[in-house]
């Protein structure tokens, strides 16, 4: 299986920069078997009902976005240069490691100032990033990051445009609630109030997970045999209500359908090969592509990802290359919105 088997041309005017507003009214490209469909994501009302269960990950991004400065004593006096920081996660020592531009002028022991409320000390530096030791922590950490931050818009994004103010709300979900993220559940970003009560209304349930999406998410595929390459960790919490929900569905014959890739890997790494699901907790590096057996997902919302990436091939792995390939096709072909801002998709094989 080769990493030329999931490429596709895409124009550059097709990459959403900014999402569908209201979040609802966004394109959504029904794949139902050989069947294609194009409607909006408020069209969900029509296609979901009693039995279905929408597994939500409540996930929640921070601001991750550094840019600071660091100083330096030489015999001309004080330099100061600029500093730009993405973090990507917490390590078992109360650091967080990021990734920094530019890395290599960096030295280990000095201190990045992020204006007067938030400071960090170079702790460790590595071949490809660096840990920092910030000056607060808890609560404090928090409302500083918030202060000084910005929302960590996907590269694709933020090469067209800089992170703004708009972001802060359109990169996060409606439901968010466990900090810890640094890229957003993308498909998740459709919903919002209103939409959420009429599915309600409609009998359909929902259950709340947690995979706290890391950089790593938008690495590319280096190697060309496919099979070999390895995924990135990520940490997650199926809680035991929400494993209850899903072995209460599939036992009464509903379909679980998860929102997102996100949520698909995690309940997929929870489950067992009988298909029912236990409470999980810990970091997984599922990688799904043609070929998977799926033991607990019956459909899945998503959006329309990047050529060559871990996601199409999880897609493939649901619907079929052959399958994904005329998807997509079409989905370039009738202008839908693509990445993370983008439209969406129902996969129901």
């Amino acid at each position: 299986m080769k990493l030329d088997d999931f490429d596709f041309h895409l124009p550059e005017g097709l990459i959403a920069t900014r999402p569908a507003r209201p979040r609802s009214s966004a394109r959504l490209l029904l794949a139902q078997g050989p069947a294609t469909r194009d409607l909006h994501v408020r069209d969900l009302t029509d296609l979901l009902g009693p039995g279905d269960l929408l597994v939500l990950n409540d996930t929640k991004v921070i601001p991750a976005r550094l840019t600071g400065t660091r100083a330096r004593q030489t015999p001309q006096g004080e330099v100061v240069a600029k500093v730009e920081i993405t973090l990507l996660e917490p390590d078992a020592h109360g650091g967080w490691k990021a990734l920094a531009k530019p890395l290599r002028k960096l030295k280990q022991g000095e201190v990045i100032r992020f204006g007067e409320a938030l400071s960090a000390e170079v702790s460790e530096i590595a071949e490809t990033g660096l840990t920092l030791r910030f000056d607060a922590e808890g609560d404090a950490f928090d409302a500083a990051l918030s202060q000084v931050g910005a929302m960590p818009l996907p590269p694709y994004i933020a090469a067209l445009r800089a992170p703004d103010e708009a972001d802060r709300e359109d990169y996060q979900t409606v439901w968010a609630r466990n900090t810890g993220a640094v890229a957003a559940p993308t498909a998740s970003l459709h919903f919002d109030a209103e939409l959420l009560e009429a599915l309600r209304a409609k009998g359909v349930r929902f259950t709340h997970v947690t995979l706290h999406v890391g950089a790593g998410t938008f690495l590319p595929v280096k190697v060309e045999d496919v099979t070999t390459h390895k995924m990135h960790g990520e940490w997650g919490e199926v809680t035991a209500e929400a494993a209850e929900a899903i072995n209460a569905t599939r036992k009464a014959g509903g379909r679980v359908i998860p929102v997102g890739t996100t949520a698909l890997r995690l309940i997929e790494s929870a489950a067992k090969d009988d298909g029912t699901i236990a409470p999980y907790q810990g970091v997984t590096e599922i990688f799904i592509y043609p070929g998977y057996r799926f033991k607990v997902t019956d459909a899945l919302m998503t959006n329309f990802h990047l050529p060559k990436s871990t996601l199409l091939m999880l897609v493939s792995a649901l619907m079929g290359q052959d399958r994904i390939r005329e998807i997509y096709r079409h989905a370039v072909d009738s202008n839908y919105r693509f990445f993370s801002y983008g439209d969406a998709s129902l996969l129901i094989p």
